[in-house]
């Protein structure tokens, strides 16, 4: 599975950003640099990566940095994916 991939597909979905995730890098500002990311969009997100990915995010897991970029989002849910 490309988490990269499957990530920046869970963002357009979730966000509504109709297919302008896929330009998305690794290296892509998400909070505070996407509008449509505020508190529910990220409650949505790992909802949705709950969903997609089979994990369980407690709450004491989530911080700011966790969607600073893509990057550390996908580095995020890799860690929970290795367990």
């Amino acid at each position: 599975m490309n988490t990269q991939k499957e990530v920046l597909s869970l963002l357009d979905e979730i966000l509504s950003l109709h297919g302008r995730a896929a330009a998305y890098t690794l290296d892509t500002p998400l909070l505070g640099a996407i509008p449509e990311l505020d508190s529910m969009a990220v409650v949505a997100l790992i909802t949705g990566f709950e969903e997609r990915f089979g994990f369980a995010v407690d709450d004491d897991e989530i911080e700011g940095s966790t969607f600073a970029t893509v990057g550390s989002l996908v580095a995020f849910v890799d860690a929970k994916l290795a367990g």
